[in-house]
């Protein structure tokens, strides 16, 4: 995952995410993560990447989810781990 950008601007690139043990709707699941993700980050603004480029790990330690998770709710957690990680509190590399 990288974050790049002109200031002002986020680019958030995913290569691939897999779920294991979810029956979710797939592109729900990325509408409501693109939604969560876009309202954190309007709110709470993303420190870490104002310096530019950089490499984020944030979801490899992230809490088991139940598998019952509806598409909206599940989108929504992970971009609240996603946001955790852009605001410090995931693995950075630069």
């Amino acid at each position: 995952m990288g974050v790049t950008g002109r200031p002002g601007a986020i680019r958030l690139g995913i290569g691939e995410l897999v779920l294991d043990g979810f029956r979710a709707d797939p592109e729900r699941v990325s509408a409501a993560f693109e939604r969560e993700l876009t309202r954190l980050v309007h709110e709470h603004g993303v420190p870490i990447a104002a310096d530019g480029a950089l490499r984020l790990d944030v979801l490899s330690g992230l809490p088991p989810l139940p598998a019952g998770l509806s598409a909206r709710r599940l989108g929504q957690e992970l971009a609240r781990a996603v946001h955790q990680g852009l605001s410090g509190q995931g693995e950075v590399t630069r």
